[in-house]
């Protein structure tokens, strides 16, 4: 027993203070990508072409865009550019709640989440219940929202809990690219939870199916069997990225 209390004093207090105290990523962590447009010259497309999952495009004027939803943060894109016009920055906010706010062109800012519905609000903004579902995923984005359980990010503090049942929860927090063996059991799952519900759709391959895209044995993200409320874009989404999303969702940040 004096051993662990021992540990424990040596420890201190291990609960980040997110999303009240400043906020400390490592140096490897790659947040939004910024594409600088003064840099990029007509007619290159290194960046497009290094890119396995043809995130990148071009854009009228000059500069592309960088497609957050298909994006696995792989910094490819970054080694291939000659004139260093793409960089990864330390942003880790990334949660929308439209599929096409993923897509900003360079130079635009990230329409971040925007709050539910004040009815909404009132019934999940301090209880969130949340059935979390592999769909086929690696268990990269499930190992980063598991860790949200941990004392670290004590994700109940918020009021928000991972539940055993579907029948028990609010809504369905999905990862994977929804693999043809698991849509119909994300569907019957999604039917067992009471309306009214929310649908989160976390990491590369629940947006988009990632880098399975266009596979037949995948349906290239939840969206295209359910309605989504909230993208939290990834590969896998750092535990803060998914925690600040859904701290968005609920009201409980600033816009």
């Amino acid at each position: 027993m004096f051993k662990v209390l021992k540990a424990r004093w040596t420890q201190k207090h291990r609960t980040l203070s997110f999303p009240k105290g400043e906020l400390v990523l490592p140096d490897r962590f790659r947040g939004r990508p910024v594409a600088d447009a003064a840099k990029c010259p007509q007619g290159c497309e290194g960046c497009a072409e290094a890119c396995p999952t043809e995130a990148i495009r071009r854009v009228d004027g000059g500069g592309i865009a960088v497609d957050l939803g298909k994006c696995l943060f792989c910094r490819d894109c970054q080694e291939a550019c000659p004139n260093g016009a793409l960089t990864y920055s330390p942003d880790y906010r990334l949660a929308v709640r439209s599929r096409k706010d993923l897509e900003p062109a360079s130079g635009e800012a990230l329409k971040l989440a925007e709050k539910l519905e004040r009815n909404m609000r009132r019934i999940f903004g301090r209880s969130l219940k949340l059935r979390q579902v592999s769909a086929g995923g690696c268990n990269a984005c499930e190992a980063d929202t598991n860790v949200l359980n941990t004392v670290v990010f004590d994700l109940a503090r918020f009021g928000i809990q991972f539940v055993a049942s579907p029948r028990h929860a609010d809504g369905l927090l999905v990862t994977g690219p929804v693999s043809e063996n698991m849509a119909r059991a994300l569907q019957k799952t999604y039917e067992a939870v009471p309306a009214p519900k929310l649908v989160l759709a976390v990491g590369a391959c629940a947006i988009s199916g990632g880098p399975f895209a266009g596979h037949p044995e995948v349906r290239n993200g939840v969206d295209s069997i359910l309605p989504v409320d909230l993208y939290v874009p990834g590969c896998p989404p750092h535990p803060v990225t998914i925690l600040d999303g859904l701290l968005r969702l609920l009201g409980r940040l600033p816009a």
